[in-house]
């Protein structure tokens, strides 16, 4: 919940400026946004960067990386942009700052394309283990995916184990009974929250595919 509450407020803030028409430099940062979504430096510089940052072994090293969507930071500049400009000045009229018709104005009228967003990042670093795998080594700090990861290949029968058939097989049983509790685990959570999301999630995703 961290995580989506962090990427939401980062994706929402840096939407905004890039909706304005009159942002200056919208051009370069929208270059700058593109080539991100095209090029990464790769696993050993992204290791070696966190490294250098301090925050290996720390739950900073999961958070920030992925904390900032390109692709959401696009749906939720098109949702602004098809909100009608007659909002703003009525808000600027009766005496509200950028701030106030951001947070005040702006933000709940955006509901569903905040819940879009929220929904897809929940999902995504709810089903993500890799990055904590590179940079986590306490136990302790580990996310419930890499621990059912870890439950799940320390249970899978050894390859030569043909001396006891009957616990081979029980093992592959266990292995397989497992597999199936952990797709129940991690589907759970998703499934509680779709329902809660659904209205919203619809609407955001049509209403960011619509104006181009």
């Amino acid at each position: 919940m961290l995580f989506t509450g962090l990427s939401a407020v980062i994706t929402l803030l840096a939407a905004y400026p890039m909706s304005r028409p009159d942002f200056r430099f919208k051009r370069f940062f929208n270059t700058i946004y593109m080539i991100t979504m095209f090029f990464g430096g790769g696993l050993i510089p992204t290791y070696l960067l966190i490294s250098d940052l301090g925050m290996l072994n720390t739950i900073w090293a999961i958070l920030l990386p992925g904390a900032f969507s390109v692709w959401n930071m696009i749906i939720a500049r098109t949702y602004y942009q098809g909100i009608p400009h007659d909002l703003e000045e009525a808000a600027s009229i009766d005496g509200a700052t950028e701030m106030v018709y951001f947070f005040k104005i702006l933000l709940p009228v955006c509901t569903p394309i905040i819940a879009t967003i929220c929904m897809w990042q929940f999902v995504g670093m709810w089903n993500s283990y890799f990055d904590a795998m590179i940079y986590l080594n306490d136990a302790s700090k580990q996310p419930l995916q890499l621990v059912l990861r870890s439950i799940l290949i320390q249970s899978q029968p050894e390859q030569g184990m043909v001396s006891d058939m009957q616990s081979t097989a029980e093992r592959a049983q266990l292995a397989e009974l497992l597999k199936y509790a952990t797709i129940i685990i991690s589907s759970l959570p998703l499934l509680i929250m779709y329902p809660f999301f659904q209205r919203y999630f619809d609407s955001g995703i049509m209403a960011g595919a619509v104006k181009g």
